[in-house]
């Protein structure tokens, strides 16, 4: 039981990691102020899984903060996250 809330925790580090991500990629590659219109903008313009993917490389530092802690099942819910970022991008695309 553990080992699943630790993977857990892992997995909700790497959704706040990657929503912070997403906000400030649309941030800095945005011209608009909101930024629900410049995501509403890069999906119309096929633009919203790379920016998903910008998002998501706050993820490896995470990652690599939990391996240096030996937190592994919490590095294994923030690997298995970023895994499921890919396929959705993947999809998106």
């Amino acid at each position: 039981m553990n080992k699943k809330k630790e993977i857990l925790r892992g997995v909700f580090f790497a959704i706040i990691s990657s929503f912070s991500g997403l906000i400030l990629a649309t941030l800095f590659l945005s011209e608009n102020n909101s930024i629900i219109d410049s995501l509403k903008n890069s999906y119309y313009e096929n633009f919203l899984g790379k920016l998903i993917s910008l998002g998501a490389i706050l993820n490896v530092l995470v990652f690599f903060v939990f391996i240096k802690k030996n937190q592994d099942q919490r590095a294994k819910g923030v690997l298995l996250f970023t895994i499921f970022l890919a396929i959705f991008t993947l999809i998106l695309n």
